[in-house]
């Protein structure tokens, strides 16, 4: 059997450890592992969502609304922006699929950033696209208009705040670079953590419409991490609505399902649990930095739910992650990045206490 050639350049993305895994190769009690790998929200999901779920069970035989009229209602309102300027994908690297295959062309070219979210990569090398990368993990002005004159790509990434470093980019430079780029190429702006980035600084704050009033321009967000639906699967982009009448075609029909759609929802609706789940992400990342500084080692500042620890020479990621894990405590190794660095999800208090005593019981070794 001959498979598309383009696929021999693509690695399998690896997503972080499930539980399930751990008890299976480690025999840990579940209720004994601490999962801190994924950017889940600690918190789960508000207590309304799990009720509004529960409630609608008995409709899982049904399709859900195509239209998904109400959800993209909430969102309008939210952002005051057309509602045929929304398109809502199963979660929000299925519109990035979407748009990989809406643009591109075999030896198109796409601009990201050196470290990033691995499936603009994958996406872009499905279509048989080559991939440039910045010489930086941050988004740094100049390096992207450099690279975008040099090469000039079809589809530009932007993702701020930056997954999986947890750096992000002012609102000033993704407006320097998205006015240093033609109107041919698309700027993909990832806000997937963008209410932690605008919770803990105003410059770094970007909504839809501070962007798309340009043509070429979408932004992306999910449910998945601030509003706690990550096993739901619902995100979404926002664009002109011609930009978005284009994507509408690879749009598969019933993309999210009925439940997700409800949860959706009914998460958009409940600010409070949102702001109650930053304030706990806040007040314990400064933990972590203490953490950080009293063995030695640096860290990226985060606008996310997570940290990046970079180790020295002395320390190695993979024995880390691997120490950790059995322990049951799951982490992020980035050496697939080639960095020797660990992506840590910030936790509850007692989660972030068990990272915290088995981390420093294996560095003290």
């Amino acid at each position: 059997m001959k498979f598309n050639e383009a696929l021999k350049n693509i690695e399998i993305y690896e997503a972080g450890k499930p539980i399930e895994l751990v008890v299976r190769e480690f025999g840990i009690d579940a209720k004994d592992v601490v999962k801190l790998a994924s950017n889940e929200n600690p918190k789960g999901c508000s207590p309304k969502v799990a009720e509004a779920i529960a409630k609608s069970a008995n409709r899982a035989y049904l399709y859900p609304d195509d239209s998904m009229f109400e959800l993209k209602e909430a969102l309008s309102l939210r952002f005051g922006v057309d509602e045929k300027s929304i398109i809502i994908g199963a979660g929000s690297d299925q519109i990035l699929e979407f748009i990989s295959r809406a643009l591109l062309m075999p030896n198109d070219k796409v601009l990201m950033s050196q470290v990033t979210f691995a499936m603009y990569e994958i996406y872009a090398k499905q279509m048989g696209a080559k991939i440039v990368r910045t010489a930086s993990y941050q988004h740094r002005v100049d390096e992207f208009l450099e690279a975008y004159q040099e090469h000039k790509p079809k589809i530009v990434y932007i993702c701020t705040p930056n997954n999986p470093t947890g750096d992000a980019t002012t609102k000033e430079d993704v407006l320097k670079i998205i006015d240093g780029v033609n109107s041919d190429t698309l700027v993909v702006v990832d806000g997937a953590y963008m209410e932690y980035a605008a919770a803990k600084d105003e410059k770094y704050k970007i909504v839809p419409n501070d962007i798309i009033n340009f043509s070429n321009v979408i932004y992306l967000g999910t449910f998945s991490k601030a509003y706690g639906l990550g096993g739901m699967r619902v995100g979404y982009g926002i664009a002109t609505s011609s930009l978005i009448e284009e994507l509408y075609k690879m749009r598969p029909p019933f993309n999210i399902t009925t439940l997700s759609l409800v949860a959706a929802i009914e998460a958009s609706r409940d600010e409070v649990f949102v702001n109650e789940s930053i304030a706990l992400h806040t007040q314990e990342i400064e933990r972590y930095k203490v953490f950080a500084k009293e063995h030695g080692f640096e860290y990226i500042d985060s606008y996310t739910n997570f940290i990046t620890y970079l180790f020295s020479d002395k320390i190695d990621s993979t024995e880390v992650a691997n120490a950790l894990l059995k322990e049951g405590v799951i982490i992020r190794n980035l050496a697939s990045y080639k960095m020797n660095a660990v992506r840590i999800t910030i936790g509850t208090k007692e989660q972030n206490d068990r990272l915290f005593e088995v981390l420093r019981s294996l560095l003290n070794e």
